[in-house]
Parts: C-alpha cells; structure tokens; sequence
C-alpha cells in the first residue's frame, strides 16, 4: 500500500528491524479469507485473524519485505502473548491514522483541504 490520503504516517518501527504497516482495505480482506481457513473452532478466530494481520503488516525496515509469508507461519513463529501484542501496535496505528466517524468538522475541513489536488494554474483552491 502507498502512503494513505488520511493518514499522516503510514508505518511505525519497532526499533528491531521490522515495521508495522497500514494495509490497504484489499489486504484486510485477503487476511479475513486467509484466517477463515485457518480457524478450527469459533474461540480461535481473534488469535488467526491477528496472525493473518500481521503476516501482511510486519515488514522488515529495510527493503520493507514481508517478515512472514503467511498466518500460519505467524502462529507458528510467535507466542499469543506477542500475538497480542503487535495486533495492539498495529491498531493503535490504525486509529491514530485514519480520523474514522469521530473527526470533528475542523479535522475533516482540513482533510478536505489537504487531498484537494492542485490546479494546473498552480492553485490549491483557495484562489
């Protein structure tokens, strides 16, 4: 995925190496079919549904490849615990940046103002 619209940032680093990414609403769907498969009975579908997430958002910081190639290599690499963990981190990116329903009128002006693509006149709009 490029750098979001909405999004200030697009990525946070774990200072080990590996990145947590913004995934496109393509991706979160291919990690949903993806953890479908996976889940055996109902009480496991989080812990799949966030190993999927994060075969597609861990990338190393240099190259940005993907540290897993799938899920199931997530459940087989990490603990529930750090499972759990980075599903977390990963969503507190998400919601630090996409504004959502909650942005205020201010913030979604500025939003606005901020995709507005420039004019062949070199005009942002506000001429």
């Amino acid at each position: 995925m490029g750098v979001s619209i909405l999004a200030e940032r697009d990525r946070v680093s774990l200072d080990n190496g590996m990145d947590l990414r913004l995934l496109s609403a393509l991706e979160i769907l291919q990690a949903r079919r993806e953890a479908e498969e996976l889940v055996g009975e109902d009480r496991e579908r989080a812990l799949c549904s966030n190993a999927c997430l994060l075969a597609r958002a861990l990338e190393y910081t240099q190259g940005h490849g993907p540290v897993f190639s799938d899920g199931r290599a997530v459940l087989a690499a990490l603990t529930v615990e750090e499972i759990s963990a980075l599903a977390s981190r990963w969503g507190e990116l998400h919601r630090s940046c996409n504004p959502g329903l909650t942005v205020s009128e201010e913030e979604l002006e500025n939003v606005k103002k901020n995709s507005e693509p420039t004019r062949p006149d070199g005009c942002g709009g506000g001429c």
